[in-house]
């Protein structure tokens, strides 16, 4: 029999993975190592050599996506369809048993799939009945509990409460969220895995059945499976199966979702003799960057092991820029990225990769400066964030009060028990008297038309922004905004949603506040109209930002994402910013031994999406809430050889302008109409004032005789001096 077509091409690791024989195997691919054509190639092996029948192969991936790429690859290989064999994610195939044993499972044979929205409106629907406060037991909060533990394979009567009150109250939740779904022949989407495992644990025979028809079991990114997934795998299993397992415990990033790493890394415990296969051949990256990538996860001390190699040159050394702050980091990443273009690459071959959500604010502003288009990779624009809209719809309450869209959004959120008939009711007299929603609010109050609790709330709302307006005029325009965050409450509202989103809404807040710390004087005159003030300024400067559309997603643009969103995914130049203590690795995470090999792992991946060059910047100083901090370089990069890596340095094509300062504080910017000699000042220069003393430059806006200094002196903080300035003069280059 001819076996070219299937073995040609294969490296030795990889021919002896696909044509290994009959048990458990584990195949542990490093990143660009070729685990999807070893397990497109097994398929056919199986078929073709082993003269397996289609029917009785299974093969899981993680996204249908890859299930269709890899159904149509084999078919191509083999010239001929796979009729029979089931190939698709954990979720489609447990949906397609289901349909197959709706009576086994105790289920009606019509019974309906209920997406996210569908199930958090049965949810919503039950906490009321309960008389249940959405404030107090929201909603998605008690959608993600109930997820959650139907990953660990839990019921209601399978929980430990241990007397806590809030686990009683949730526990009785889920078990009327469970009754309700059974009552309506309804099923989610974790339900789906759930009632997929109980088939097999309550009826043996349907088990046995299957256990007998899938004899060859294949699973794509095993390191990704939580516990439900794992679960249902061993028992399909068996005893005697054969399980194909591909994975790369290095690259498993998604605990914080419910993966658990134990499930690869204790797989040849719980699979007897298993036979395990290094991938470790990589076909993407240069030799240095690979380098680099092995002396980063080498650290990780519970790893199954492998070291990266490729046959390809060494290539370029890994990039390291110490950015000044945060402003000189992203403009130093858009100047690389134009050159790059103007070199006559693609821009939708560079990646701008990140630990946090809230650092491509400023990626985003520089890019487009530049007019190079982007697309923020499975995500939102900085401004088109929920969280921001929601905290600059009470800065545009405070700059106009007859902003009715602000007022929509934020007089219920977070929610303070203003409810619908209240709103409507402010509504129509609003549009009864033909006012703002602002004035028919104080009127429904002064003529008493609503319910003693809901006046209260009403005028609490109104007092909150009442009160911030007073102030605004004393109060810098950083100081306004963290006014509105804490009066508001809505730091404390997210820190208590259980989405697993909290955090990052908050630093999203956080970077929010940098954004009014570092507005700066171009913006005001760019903006125009000399007699705003600076908050409405600041609101029309980011209404212009959020104007500015992203590019679509077939568009040649750059790509801007998560190392999260990353993975999977390769680009011949990655830039990876923030490299920084307390950002990468996370300040939640680098305490904690078993997170912060997880925020080791997620750098590798990082490091192993760039193709042929690649960057890690840092920044010696950042702004964080609004403060300026100066973080330690992360120590992944003290991890990496010195002998892979090179240090750039960077003379900004442009400056950043100086900070305006409120009229209170008008002394803080210094004008000379002394000409002396002209120094070319640059950012991270020390310099000295006779009467200020000394510290570095932080921003630079024009040059020559009108350019404006900013200056981060160690005894008087930052002031904002002309360039020909007398005495100022440069005492470290």
């Amino acid at each position: 029999m001819d076996v070219s077509h299937i073995v040609m091409g294969l490296n030795k690791a990889q021919h002896h993975a696909v044509t290994s024989e009959m048990g458990c195997k584990l195949i542990l691919a490093g990143a660009g190592s070729g685990k999807t054509r070893v397990l497109i190639h097994r398929i056919a092996w199986l078929i073709q050599v082993e003269q397996v029948s289609t029917w009785s192969i299974l093969a899981v991936t993680f996204t249908n996506k890859a299930a269709k790429e890899m159904h149509g690859r084999a078919e191509s290989l083999l010239g001929t369809p796979l009729g029979g064999m089931w190939m698709g994610t954990f979720h489609s195939l447990a949906h397609r048993l289901l349909r197959i044993h709706w009576k086994e499972a105790n289920l009606i044979q019509n019974f309906q799939i209920l997406d996210s929205d569908d199930q958090l409106r049965v949810i919503k629907r039950i906490t009321k009945a309960a008389q249940l406060d959405f404030k107090k037991w929201p909603p998605k909060q008690t959608q993600s509990f109930i997820n959650h533990r139907k990953d660990e394979g839990l019921r209601p009567k399978e929980i430990m409460t241990n007397d806590d009150f809030y686990l009683k109250q949730m526990v009785k939740l889920y078990q009327t969220y469970d009754e309700t779904c059974q009552r309506g022949g309804m099923i989610d989407f974790a339900e789906l895995l759930l009632r997929a495992h109980e088939l097999w644990l309550n009826r043996p025979d349907v088990l046995q059945h299957y256990q007998q028809r899938f004899q060859h079991i294949l699973v794509d990114e095993f390191q990704d499976t939580n516990t439900i997934q794992y679960a249902w795998l061993r028992n399909l299993t068996g005893e005697n199966g054969n399980l194909f397992a591909v994975g790369d415990d290095d690259q498993s990033i998604y605990g914080w979702r419910g993966a658990k790493i134990e499930n690869i890394r204790d797989f040849q415990q719980h699979f007897k003799h298993t036979e395990l296969i290094k991938l470790e051949q990589n076909y993407r990256s240069s030799g240095h960057i690979l380098a680099g990538a092995n002396a980063v996860i080498a650290r990780n001390p519970s790893r199954l092991g492998k070291n990266l190699w490729t046959q390809d040159e060494a290539g370029e050394p890994i990039k390291i820029y110490a950015a000044f702050n945060e402003i000189d980091e992203s403009r130093f990443v858009a100047d690389k990225i134009q050159d790059w273009i103007e070199q006559g690459n693609e821009r939708r071959s560079c990646a701008i990769l990140y630990r946090s959500n809230a650092q491509s604010r400023l990626m985003e502003e520089s890019l487009l400066q530049k007019s190079i288009p982007y697309r923020v990779y499975g995500g939102l624009r900085f401004f088109e964030r929920a969280e921001i809209k929601d905290a600059l719809a009470y800065l545009r309450l405070v700059a106009n009060k007859k902003d009715d869209v602000a007022f929509e959004r934020a007089i219920n959120q977070p929610p303070r028990g203003i409810g619908t008939k209240t709103l409507e009711q402010i509504r129509m007299l609003a549009r009864d008297q033909n006012q703002p929603l602002w004035d028919a609010a104080l009127s429904v109050i002064e003529k008493k038309l609503l319910p003693p609790r809901a006046t209260k709330a009403v005028q609490h709302f109104l007092t909150l922004i009442s009160n911030i307006t007073e102030l605004a005029p004393n109060l810098s325009l950083k100081a306004t905004l963290k006014r509105c965050i804490q009066d508001s409450q809505l730091k404390p509202y997210f820190e208590k949603s259980r989405d697993g989103k909290g955090a990052d809404r908050i630093e999203n807040l956080d970077e929010l506040i940098n954004a009014t710390a570092s507005f700066n004087l171009q913006d005001v005159i760019n903006l125009g109209d000399e007699n705003m003030t600076e908050l409405e300024h600041f609101l029309s400067h980011v209404a212009l930002e959020a104007g500015e559309t992203q590019a679509s997603p077939h568009q040649d643009c750059v790509q801007l994402m998560t190392l999260h969103s990353a993975k999977g995914l390769e680009f011949p130049l990655v830039f990876l910013v923030g490299v920084e203590e307390g950002l990468f690795p996370h300040h939640a995470s680098a305490y904690d031994p078993v997170f912060l090999e997880e925020e080791r792992r997620l750098c590798y991946v990082g490091i192993t999406r760039a193709m042929r060059q690649l960057y890690l910047c840092y920044a010696e100083s950042r702004r964080f809430r609004g403060e300026q901090r100066y973080p330690e370089p992360s120590r992944f990069l003290r991890e990496i050889p010195k002998s892979v890596c090179e240090d750039v340095r960077h003379k900004p094509k442009t400056s950043h302008p100086y900070q305006k300062k409120q009229a209170s504080n008008s002394s803080n910017i210094v004008l000379s109409s002394t000409t002396t000699q002209i120094n070319e000042f640059k950012i991270g220069q020390i310099v000295s004032h006779p009467n200020y003393g000394t510290g570095p430059v932080v921003d630079i806006m024009g040059s020559g005789a009108k350019a404006i200094i900013q200056i981060q002196f160690d005894k008087i903080g930052e002031r904002a001096l002309m360039g020909n300035t007398t005495g100022l003069e440069i005492i470290k280059k």
